[in-house]
This record gives structure tokens, C-alpha cells and sequence, in this order.
């Protein structure tokens, strides 16, 4: 009997492996570099199924994996010591990744790097469908500028990034509205230009008449947490009282006057905007509800959502603030991490039905990704200083 069960589970294992064999699909070998790799590296790689393909040469290691997307692939080695290995396909759009060599964390040094997960690290881009509104083309381009400056708030030198769009070097007559952008944690004020082509998509848009011109500065809102994390941040403690303090005061007592000071801005609340992904959407909520006389627009991306009651507890908010834009990608609501702001389309509605201008923004098949923040982007920037 025992014999019998024994050669009965062979069996069934075998027949197992067998039909996963035959329905395994085979990679397509349509393989092109990266359009983010470092000049003349072959690798990384691209197919049309949206797999990463990666090569390293590292004769003396073990074990090398390709570590994108929260999983890990491992890596084979070829006589010559190069190791080559692919991931299984990927979303459209922008992707952190690196590679892990004898249990180090490394970027690939043939990719171009961005600042994500609080350290340099390597990026490659999944063609998407719907990628030419943030395409490099042939129309007049803006300018992003790096600008240093001393930070009283804070004591120090601080950085930020502006864009200032097409033609605003030509007319010394002009004066721009002013759009304050956000970047989500981990990340710094070189995402919305690096990671984000915020710089792109509002070429396209200016040039096909869609959005007006506008400058967009794009600041470190980086904050220091003190105390253990929540287990759980759906809970009301998270983030945690006064954690955006410090941003805010810079923002108020430094960026804004500053850039008033040094720029052609139309420097009122009318034409001010306050946009922001997670962290910095989180950012957004908390700064444009104490201060609805300094921000008429208010962008909110994968960042939670604002209240019915938060209104209530704001005053002047509902009678000032001219647009609220909440936006996520549709993966992130099939699994909606609510936290203490509630429904983030139910409040949106809710707000409507109270008698403001709201707009909620669901990017397609995409999760907690610049493909849907980018997305966001490109459907707020028409819907503001148009008033």
C-alpha cells in the first residue's frame, strides 16, 4: 500500500510539472536597451512583454539578483563570469530597481540613476501606450533651473528645482502663476523632473493649447520621524501630529517669498497651486487647509483625500479654494489603504455635492507609481488658472 502511494504521488508531481511546462510561454526575444541607460550600454534591456532583462560582469560572485517590483530573480553566470537574467513582465512606466551581488545592494552600473527608496539607485522605464504626452518633441521648451539658496526656518542652504515654461525669458512683461510640487517619500526635489517629466508634460500641454503657462517649483519636503512607527497607519496616529510642521514653515517663510522676490510671479492666492504624490499629496492636504489664503488649487496625488469635514474644520477653505483634484492609480483603490481620511472618492463626491469645484482623477491599470502620478499631472495642469 505504501509503494502504491509513493509511485501514485510521483505521478501526480510529474503530470504536474508536465502541464506547467507546456503552458509556460516562452520569453519574446525582442529585447531593446533601455531608453534610460547610461551612453553606449547595451544593457539593461526591454521586450515587448515588459520584461527587464540585466547583465553584470562579476567574475568572483556567488550569487547575483535582479531585485525589481518587491521581487527578486536570480541571475546566471556565464563562463567569462557576466551574469544575465530577466524579470517577469512589468507595468507600464517608471521603475526603481537594483541588483544584489553577494547579498549587496547595488545600482547596475549601466543604467542612469534617480533618487528613490532614500538612496541613488537605478531606474528603467517600461514603454507605456500612452507615453507621448510626456515625449520629448519638437516643440518650444521651458527651462528647469537648480536653484540654491539659505533657508532662515531651517539655518542652512537648502536647493530647489523650477521650471519656468516657454517664452518666459523673451517678455520681461509677463507674470506666471506659480504651481508648488510635491514629491512622495524616499524621494527628493529632483523627482518631479527626473523620475516625473513634469518639465515635459507641460511643454506638450503648452504647446497644444491645453494648459496655460505656469511656473512650478519643486522643493525638499523630507521630514525626520521621531518616536517608533504605528504598526498599523490606517489608524488615526498616522502621520503622526505636527510631522509636516517644519516643511510648512519653510514653505511659507522662505520658498514662496523667495521665489516672489526672484521670479515674474503673480504673486496672490488666486494664482497660487499646491500639488504633491503620497507623502508630499499628504503634504499638500495639511498646508492648504491651514493656509486656503495662500493656495487656490489643491492637488492631492495617491495622498489621501479631503473631508467634508476637514472643510468644516478649515475656515475659509470651501469659499477660496477654487479646484480640489484627487487622483490614484485603479490599483490602488482595488486594495484603498483609507487611512484617517475616509473614502477618497466618496469624500471627493461629498465635497461636490457641498458646493465646490472637485475633480477625482483613477490613472488606468497602474498602482503607487510615477506612471500614475505622471498621468495626474497631465490632468491637473489644464484644469488650473483658468478662472
Amino acid at each position: 500500500m505504501k509503494r502504491h502511494l509513493i509511485t501514485l504521488v510521483l505521478l501526480l508531481t510529474l503530470s504536474v510539472s508536465l502541464c506547467l511546462a507546456q503552458t509556460a510561454l516562452p520569453i519574446v526575444e525582442d529585447f531593446k536597451p533601455s531608453s534610460v541607460n547610461q551612453p553606449g550600454k547595451e544593457f539593461p534591456k526591454v521586450n515587448s512583454e515588459g520584461r527587464v532583462r540585466v547583465q553584470i560582469k562579476a567574475r568572483d560572485a556567488q550569487k547575483v539578483q535582479l531585485d525589481i517590483s518587491a521581487k527578486k530573480y536570480d541571475l546566471t553566470k556565464d563562463t567569462s563570469g557576466v551574469w544575465t537574467g530577466e524579470s517577469a513582465p512589468q507595468g507600464e512606466g517608471f521603475h526603481y530597481y537594483q541588483l544584489w551581488v553577494d547579498g549587496a545592494a547595488v545600482p547596475d552600473p549601466s543604467s542612469l540613476y534617480y533618487y528613490g527608496a532614500s538612496r541613488w539607485g537605478s531606474g528603467i522605464e517600461i514603454p507605456a501606450k500612452d507615453q507621448d504626452f510626456y515625449a520629448l518633441k519638437n516643440v518650444p521648451h521651458g527651462q528647469v533651473i537648480e536653484l540654491p539658496y539659505f533657508s532662515k526656518s531651517n539655518n542652512s542652504m537648502r536647493r530647489c528645482f523650477i521650471y519656468t515654461p516657454p517664452g518666459y525669458d523673451k517678455d520681461s512683461q509677463i507674470r506666471y502663476p506659480v504651481l508648488y510640487l510635491q514629491h512622495g517619500g524616499g524621494e527628493n526635489e529632483t523627482g518631479w523632473s527626473n523620475q516625473g517629466h513634469a518639465n515635459l508634460i507641460m511643454d506638450n500641454l503648452i504647446a497644444e493649447g491645453k494648459a496655460k503657462p505656469f511656473i512650478i517649483v519643486m522643493d525638499n519636503g523630507t521630514w525626520a520621524m521621531t518616536g517608533p512607527r504605528p504598526a498599523d497607519r490606517n489608524s488615526g496616529t498616522w502621520p503622526p501630529k505636527g510631522w509636516a510642521d517644519g516643511f510648512t514653515k519653510t514653505l511659507l517663510e522662505d520658498i514662496i517669498p523667495m521665489i516672489d522676490a526672484n521670479y515674474r510671479t503673480l504673486a496672490d492666492q488666486a494664482h497660487r497651486a499646491m500639488a504633491g504624490l503620497s507623502m508630499g499629496g499628504m503634504q499638500t492636504r495639511v498646508i492648504t487647509l491651514a493656509n486656503p489664503d495662500k493656495f487656490s488649487y489643491v492637488g492631492l496625488f495617491s495622498g489621501g483625500s479631503i473631508s467634508t469635514q476637514d472643510v468644516e474644520s478649515a475656515p475659509g477653505f470651501k469659499e477660496k479654494v477654487k479646484l480640489v483634484f484627487i487622483s490614484y492609480g485603479s490599483r490602488e483603490l482595488d486594495n484603498p489603504r483609507k487611512g484617517p481620511w475616509g473614502d477618497p472618492k466618496e469624500n471627493t463626491e461629498a465635497l461636490k455635492k457641498a458646493g465646490m469645484n472637485t475633480h477625482f482623477y483613477v490613472s488606468p491599470l497602474t498602482a503607487h507609481e510615477w506612471q500614475s502620478w505622471r498621468r495626474a499631472l497631465n490632468e491637473f495642469a489644464p484644469l488650473l488658472f483658468n478662472n
